[in-house]
């Protein structure tokens, strides 16, 4: 056995609360190094009543295994002792390895507190995003529009304004419910500078050119009236130099009670970006002391204010990795207690390990997804392999409550448009969507994807919602919609782990769910027809869901029964129970599952 390759701490996230009850354990391995795991507990006062717990495989990455046990305990779970054995012959515990069953040197777990539970709003898993800039998607109201407004569709930048509002997304609301997505998120609204509103100015006031508080509140109460949810942008790293505490500084300067709210080199200063610390070098934006007590104060009854009085579901929070870990800490002890299906999305361009760590973030930004699947779909740089190795590493740093809310966007308001990425090839750009809507996760539908729109970064990215409908991509529409709409009828894509069964080169294969509930899902990157053997974890007769090329009407697959010289990917933690004969077309994808109708006919 490697001994090297195996990790366990002790703590999180290597063993955590679900509940005050249940206990999560994991531990990892070297890739294919053992075949079972075991997991040996008991109570320090009942030495005595040993649990022994078979592991379950999680996850496999280019270098290590992941295996996890769920154990649950008729009390709250307190002074745990456990230790670990892998196949029958090593025990592993606090003092390291051994051949023979430890007698002391466990590891311990102490005492399950209130507030310790690593749980994420059960509504948040695998749910389907819309994110919405306001400015750009819809103008329902011209009156509140500002002086200089652009015509609709013109080419956008960062100075001028096109008349997007909230009474805009109001009047969208039927579009929206239609399209089949579960929450809105909406880019800031708030009294700020510039047409994005990341300068803030107002925290308490919904910017006018977008509205009124009312409209916000009318818009909130219909969002839920329609089955959807809605979170907003909560810009705390940074305000905008307008801002009241900023611009009192400027006054009175050294002498302002609001000194050590920010960060000013020297006095006297003047607005440079030399002379007090900012996002970037961007002087209008002024980074905020998210250390100081007051200003995390402020941050607190800002979050509680939206969510008490507008009831609001939660919150996506602006460069959540460069504020203070004492705000996302505090908000997630106290607003949580008040408010306890409220989200916590961070963002984050890297790894989340540090918010996500069970005392902050419910989920994160998950741009390493995006920029995986631009890699194997839009630009063509990686293969199967190598997208895989990303993706399990990436699933496996992670709970798997985290992985399932995990927020899942091709794009964004700061990104290039993955159409664009994809060199307006839409055929790729289904495959893309197939994969998102399809992985573990909550995918996140940036405005006007659905329809076909395409943009360079930002400001491009941000070009106004196309309506008319001559100019929006139906098909494209009508695959999103379908694929909602499988997600929404089939458990397995919404709360259902991800099992890798295919890994060659242009083509990528997995599956989610367990036995005759599992879906699957193949894609073919490459440019050839692809004749494929495909291992199943059921056995008979099985239909497909959808395929993006529908010159193909292949609409039922029989299982053919494992021969024994037969080897397929992962079969050592995988229990196949057949494979199919499967042919895809270049640039393709199919999704199917076990057939348990009687018809067994789509």
């Amino acid at each position: 056995m490697i001994r090297e390759a195996v990790r366990h701490t002790g703590t999180y996230p290597d063993v955590y609360l679900q509940n005050r009850r249940t206990l999560v354990f994991r531990i990892r391995t070297a890739r294919a190094d053992v075949q079972r795991c075991t997991l040996f507990c008991f109570a320090r006062t009942e030495p005595e009543k040993v649990r022994e717990i078979p592991m379950v495989w999680e996850y496999r990455d280019e270098l290590f295994d992941y295996y996890a046990a769920v154990v649950t305990f008729h009390q709250i779970a307190r002074y745990q002792k456990y230790y670990f054995r892998f196949d029958d012959a090593l025990y592993y515990s606090a003092h390291g390895f051994s051949q023979r069953c430890p007698t002391d040197g466990f590891f311990e777990f102490l005492y399950a507190n209130t507030t310790d539970a690593v749980t994420v709003p059960a509504w948040a898993r695998g749910q389907v995003f819309y994110q919405i800039f306001p400015e750009r998607f819809c103008n329902g109201d011209r009156g509140n529009d500002p002086d200089g407004c652009m015509p609709w569709g013109s080419p956008p930048d960062r100075v001028h304004d096109m008349g997007g509002d909230l009474r805009g997304i109001i009047r969208k609301l039927p579009y929206l419910k239609e399209l089949g997505v579960d929450c809105l998120y909406l880019n800031p609204v708030f009294k700020g500078d510039f047409n994005h509103k990341y300068a803030t100015t107002d925290y308490f006031e919904v910017d006018p050119q977008f509205g009124t508080n009312e409209d916000l509140k009318e818009l909130v109460e219909r969002v839920h009236a329609s089955g959807m949810r809605i979170i907003l942008d909560g810009v705390f790293n940074h305000c905008g130099i307008h801002f009241e505490p900023f611009q009192d500084l400027l006054k009175n300067q050294e002498r302002s009670r609001y000194r050590d709210w920010f960060f000013v080199r020297d006095f006297p200063f003047d607005i440079t970006h030399h002379d007090y610390e900012c996002v970037g070098a961007y002087k209008y934006m002024p980074k905020l002391n998210s250390g100081n007590p007051e200003v995390r104060a402020f941050i607190l009854r800002v979050m509680d204010f939206w969510i008490s009085e507008f009831q609001i579901d939660g919150w996506r929070l602006d460069v959540a990795d460069e504020v203070d870990e004492s705000v996302w800490e505090m908000a997630r002890i106290v607003l949580k207690q008040k408010h306890p299906n409220m989200l916590l999305l961070g963002e984050t361009w890297g790894s989340g390990l540090r918010l996500m760590n069970g005392t902050q973030m419910d989920s994160i930004m998950n741009y390493m997804f995006r920029d995986a699947v631009r890699d194997f779909i839009a630009l063509g740089t990686i293969r199967a392999e190598e997208f895989d190795a990303r993706i399990q590493k990436m699933l496996s740093d992670y709970p798997v409550d985290m992985d399932l809310s995990m927020f899942l966007p091709l794009g964004s308001h700061d990104t290039e448009r993955f159409l664009t990425l994809c060199g307006g090839d839409r055929r790729k750009m289904a495959l893309a969507v197939v994969l998102q809507m399809s992985f573990m996760g909550s995918p996140s539908i940036y405005y006007g994807d659905e329809c076909g729109m395409e943009g360079e970064n930002d400001p491009d990215c941000r070009r106004c919602m196309i309506w008319e409908e001559s100019e929006r991509d139906q098909e494209l529409y009508e695959l999103y919609r379908s694929l909602i709409r499988i997600r929404k009828k089939e458990p397995a894509l919404r709360t259902g782990r991800q099992r890798t069964i295919l890994c060659c080169k242009d083509v990528y294969g997995y599956f989610r769910g367990e036995g005759r509930n599992a879906i699957y899902i193949l894609v073919n990157t490459g440019v050839d027809d692809c004749d494929l053997r495909v291992p199943v974890v059921s056995e008979g007769r099985f239909r497909v869901l959808l395929q993006t090329d529908e010159s193909r009407q292949e609409r039922a697959l029989i299982s053919t029964e494992k021969e024994a010289q037969q080897h397929f990917l992962n079969e050592d933690v995988i229990h196949y129970k057949g494979y199919l004969n499967v042919t895809l077309a270049p640039y393709s994808a199919v999704i199917f599952k076990e057939d348990q109708t009687k018809e067994g006919i789509l």
